[in-house]
């Protein structure tokens, strides 16, 4: 039984599920809110914009919109990695406006209980200011994104003009 069905198994019907998408950045695992992600899509070639921020890569036209890509790794201070098999780009909203982040692998659909969300540990100020608690898992920490303080208003405005 997969991890996220014995989850949902084991959860009393009044607790408070939060419904996540996992995915895996420099072997770290990262959790999103389902409902602020459209959809999940293949890397694929993307066009270059001069004069943008490092961290973005370019933008895709998806289905007739151009949407800024994002890669999350240098957004995160890390070390760039050529995409595989497995990387995928997770198309969300911020702030009113879409945007498409690089992961390297999106793992599953998790639902997790709220209470089972830790506040983020004080080590640190890069990463930790991009994220809004620890989930605790079986065997595995998640590490809860907040994309509004990941990429604020300023810094999505740059992206899409």
């Amino acid at each position: 039984m997969s991890q996220a069905a014995q989850s949902s198994k084991d959860v009393s019907s009044n607790a408070q599920l939060l419904q996540l998408v996992s995915f895996s950045v420099a072997a770290e695992e990262y959790g999103l809110d389902i409902l602020r992600v459209q959809e999940i899509i293949r890397t694929q070639p993307l066009t270059r914009v001069p004069n943008l921020p490092d961290y973005v890569e370019g933008v895709i036209n998806l289905r007739g919109k151009v949407i800024p890509v994002v890669s999350l790794r240098r957004r995160l201070g890390l070390d760039s990695a050529p995409p595989d098999k497995n990387t995928r780009i997770v198309v969300v909203d911020v702030h009113a406006q879409t945007l498409g982040f690089i992961v390297d692998a999106v793992s599953e659909v998790l639902r997790i209980r709220a209470d089972t969300v830790e506040p983020t540990p004080r080590i640190g100020t890069v990463e930790r200011e991009y994220i809004s608690g620890v989930g605790k898992l079986e065997s595995r920490l998640l590490l809860m994104l907040d994309l509004e303080r990941l990429m604020n208003e300023a810094e999505v405005g740059a992206t899409v003009q």
